[in-house]
Parts: structure tokens; C-alpha cells; sequence
């Protein structure tokens, strides 16, 4: 920007040129180039002016734009700054908050980590006393297993008391006594099968008929046939000649005598004479259950003797009786029954040993 000062001392420079070259110039002259040159510097001095001003509202509106804009950017910052300190005190409010639940959380932990001790511990106790327990029943099984097969050698009882003493070892440190019994059960059922159940009903169904049976001494006495009844029209004569003719036909009996004399036996002596039958026939029924075979023999025998010489054999009830008891005396009883001594032996040493280890 050019100062206003600065013109003067060009004119006075020109006008000592002038007075020096000592030219004369008209008054009008020198006016009218005051007048430019004024004319020109104030132009000069509007047109700086008007930059300076134009400069100046233009300093001023982006001032007063970027006043606006940095209280625009204030005020989002407040409000961020508000926002972050409601997140912060949210953020402390749950880090309190997190900081009672870990603290109530390690308590938990603590607490389920003596639980999960104590529990461990209560495991260990229940295990072995369950793995005793189980021992103990096993050995319970085997002694009832071997009770049904020395008294009464019932196969199936033994094998259902051996089939439950298995079934109560489950675990891995019991395989070697399982696998034992189940040796033992194999061995059983590869018995041959005796049905003593229905050996048993036909023995029963002899001796329910034994008071059926009749004597030989009571089968030669004909019943007495009621007399015939005379017509109406038929004479007194005609009568009395049927009557004589009756009795006469009771008088006289024809019998074989080249046979064995009978017994005569008195109403007590049948009658002991039927129990005592009975009584073999339910001793054969003992010696079944116990499978001695050559007792159940010789008692069906016996029976079959008794029937033959005291009893008429020629009536359906007799016969029907021998044909079962010959039936029943070729029936093989006999069985060659395990010893489960071994297994018995085994799950009692396991035991005791188990019962040292936990003390």
C-alpha cells in the first residue's frame, strides 16, 4: 500500500526541476496535474481502501465462521465429554458391580472346590463300601447257589442265584471274579435237563389214586344182585323157584387155586397197607429232589411189588398206576453237579482282602 506522504517530494523535486531549467508553465496547467494526480491518489487510496475492507469482512466472516464452527466443535466435545462421563461412571458402576460378583464368585469357587473335597473323599468311602457290599451279596449268592445244588440239586434256582451274583459285578476290578462265576454258569447249563417239576406231578397223581385202588381179596366178592322182580300175573310157585335159584348161585364160586394163596387183610391192615404205599411213593419223591437215584429206584419198586400182590391188577385204576411208575423208574435222575467251591473260595479271599486294604 503506497502512503500518501510519499508524493509530496516528487512534486517539490519537479518543481525546483522546473524552477532550475527556469521554464515559465501556466497556472492551469499545474491545476489540472494537481488535480490528476490527486484524482489518481485518491483512486489509488479508494481502491486500497476497498481491499482493505473487503480483506477486513472477509478476515471477519471466516473469524466469525471459525468462531461458530469451534463452538460447534465445543459443544459436540462437551456433549462428548458428558457422554464419556456418563460412560465412565456406568463403566465404574459396573466395574464395582463385576467386582462384587468376582468376589462372590471366588467365594463360590472356594466353597465348591471344599464341596468337590469333601465329596471326593465321600466317593472314596462309598466306593469301597459299595464294592464290600457287593462282595458280600456275591458271596451270599454263591453260598445259596451251592445250598440248591447239595440239598435239593435244583439246577435252576442255582443258575438264577449265579446269573444275579454276575450281575452285581459290573466293575473292571471285579472282572476276574466274574469271569470265574461265569465259567461256573456255563458249566451248569450244560447239565442235561430233568424235569422234576412234572416227575413230581406224576408221582402225585399216583398217590391221590392209591386210595382208589382195589384189593385183590375184595375183587373175588361179586357184588349181591338185587332179585329179579317177579311179574304180577307170575304164580307164588314161580316166585319161590327164582328165590332158591338166587341163593343158590351165591352159595357156590368157582375159583383158580393153582395161584399164590392171597392175604387176607383185615380193614386196619388195608388201610396201613395204603398208607405205607404212600409213604414209598413220597419217599421216591425225596429221593427225586436230592437226585439219588438208586433210593427213587428201589422205592418204585417197591410200590410196584406192593400193587402187584395186594391190589387187582387187572382194573384200569392199577394199571394205569404201574405203567407210570415203570415209567418213571427208567428215567435217568442222576446228575453230575459242579462244585462252586472255587468261586465260592475266590470272592472270600477278594473280600478279605478288599476289608485290609481299606483299613
Amino acid at each position: 500500500m503506497n502512503d500518501p506522504t510519499q508524493i509530496s517530494p516528487a512534486s517539490d523535486s519537479g518543481k525546483s526541476n522546473i524552477e532550475s531549467g527556469k521554464t515559465s508553465v501556466p497556472h492551469g496547467n499545474r491545476l489540472g496535474a494537481m488535480l490528476a494526480r490527486v484524482t489518481l491518489t485518491q483512486l489509488t487510496l479508494l481502491v486500497l481502501a476497498a481491499v482493505f475492507v473487503w480483506q477486513w469482512l472477509d478476515a471477519h466472516s471466516q473469524l466469525n465462521q471459525t468462531q461458530q464452527e469451534v463452538a460447534r466443535r465445543l459443544s459436540e466435545v462437551e456433549a462428548s465429554n458428558k457422554a464419556n462421563q456418563m460412560l465412565g461412571a456406568q463403566t465404574q458402576e459396573m466395574v464395582r458391580e463385576l467386582g462384587g460378583k468376582l468376589g462372590l464368585l471366588e467365594s463360590k469357587y472356594a466353597e465348591t472346590q471344599n464341596q468337590r473335597a469333601a465329596l471326593e473323599a465321600l466317593y472314596q468311602e462309598m466306593s469301597s463300601s459299595r464294592d464290600q457290599t457287593a462282595l458280600a451279596d456275591v458271596e451270599q449268592l454263591l453260598l445259596i447257589a451251592e445250598q440248591q445244588l447239595q440239598l435239593s440239586a435244583n439246577v435252576k434256582a442255582a443258575l438264577i442265584a449265579l446269573q444275579q451274583a454276575e450281575s452285581r459285578l459290573q466293575r473292571p476290578a471285579l472282572a476276574g471274579l466274574k469271569k470265574h462265576i461265569g465259567q461256573d454258569i456255563e458249566k451248569l447249563r450244560a447239565l442235561p435237563n430233568v424235569d422234576v417239576a412234572a416227575i413230581n406231578l406224576r408221582l402225585d397223581a399216583v398217590i391221590g389214586a392209591v386210595d382208589g385202588l382195589v384189593l385183590e381179596q375184595d375183587a373175588h366178592i361179586t357184588a349181591q344182585q338185587p332179585a329179579p322182580v317177579a311179574d304180577q300175573g307170575a304164580g307164588a310157585w314161580r316166585r319161590f323157584w327164582n328165590e332158591v335159584r338166587q341163593e343158590a348161585r351165591q352159595l357156590l364160586r368157582i375159583e383158580n387155586t393153582e395161584r399164590q394163596e392171597l392175604p387176607l387183610l383185615s380193614p386196619t391192615q388195608s388201610f396201613f397197607l395204603r398208607e405205607n404205599l404212600k409213604l414209598r411213593l413220597l419217599s421216591a419223591h425225596m429221593a427225586l429232589l436230592t437226585r439219588d437215584e438208586a433210593s427213587f429206584r428201589r422205592d418204585l419198586k417197591t410200590s410196584q411189588e406192593w400193587i402187584k400182590r395186594y391190589f387187582e391188577t387187572k382194573s384200569g385204576a392199577s394199571v394205569q398206576a404201574l405203567a407210570t411208575l415203570q415209567q418213571l423208574a427208567a428215567s435217568n435222575i442222576a446228575v453230575d453237579l459242579p462244585d462252586l467251591g472255587g468261586s465260592l473260595e475266590a470272592v472270600r479271599n477278594y473280600r478279605i482282602s478288599h476289608e485290609r486294604s481299606a483299613r
